[in-house]
């Protein structure tokens, strides 16, 4: 019997979950939408998503894969995101679902993640949930000379959350920068993958660097001879966003 690939392209807010995954006792997001695809679908349905997001971050573009034994057609997969959009709650928007080639896979076929960290430097009451206030005076030309050498380096062990099972902690980063639109400061990082807490730990330690507690050569001593505890800390959850996840361009079916 042919089984059939569907990809969900969503959104969420993560400010109400314990993250992506699955996991006891705990309300996440792949619970939410892996119940109401089942729901809907009249069978249980087994979601697989493109990663795990720790609890409290979120995701402007993320993707869940799922399995049937039968095929679904345009009008029926816009249909079953129109009902889903209706069943969730507002933090989950279902963008799309497509069906993708039977050897594609949400989290294996992925080339690249984007991750964005919003920092306000001002007190901000319609924006403190989506971006971490940090208002102390930092020197943002150094933080950004730090931010570009990250590209020169793939072992990243210094930044990775201890206790892990990671195979390797080589990671390919393609851009590193940080920017400022008026009050925010925005960092920006796109690689082939990501350790656990990795982008959090390096904005901590870019704080350290814009505050004046690390220079560059130290930055660099860190990163080739560090441990986790060397670097700077895990800034919090709220200001991390999973901005986009890159497949090859003839995934569709």
């Amino acid at each position: 019997m042919e089984n059939y690939r569907y990809f969900i392209h969503l959104s969420y807010n993560g400010a109400g979950f314990h993250g992506w995954q699955l996991q006891p006792n705990a309300h996440t997001v792949q619970q939410e939408l892996q119940n109401a695809v089942s729901i809907l679908m009249g069978n249980p349905v087994l979601l697989t998503g493109a990663g795990r997001t720790d609890t409290g971050v979120h995701a402007r573009n993320f993707y869940a894969h799922f399995e049937i034994d039968y095929r679904l057609d345009k009008d029926e997969l816009f249909q079953l995101a129109f009902k889903l959009n209706r069943f969730l709650p507002v933090s989950i928007l279902v963008i799309d679902i497509f069906r993708v080639k039977p050897d594609i896979h949400a989290r294996f076929s992925a080339i690249s993640r984007t991750y964005r960290y919003y920092i306000s430097q001002r007190k901000d009451p319609f924006s403190s949930d989506l971006s971490w206030i940090y208002t102390s005076r930092l020197d943002i030309e150094m933080m950004q000379s730090a931010a570009g050498i990250l590209k020169e380096y793939k072992d990243f062990t210094c930044f990775s959350k201890t206790g892990t099972q990671n195979s390797t902690n080589d990671c390919k980063i393609f851009e590193s920068c940080i920017e400022q639109k008026n009050y925010l400061l925005i960092y920006h990082v796109k690689a082939n993958r990501f350790l656990r807490n990795m982008v959090r730990a390096i904005v901590g330690t870019m704080i350290e660097v814009g505050k004046g507690n690390l220079d560059i050569d130290s930055l660099r001593n860190l990163i080739e001879n560090g441990t986790r505890s060397d670097a700077g800390m895990s800034v919090p959850a709220n200001g991390l966003f999973l901005e986009e996840v890159e497949y090859p361009e003839d995934i569709r079916y």
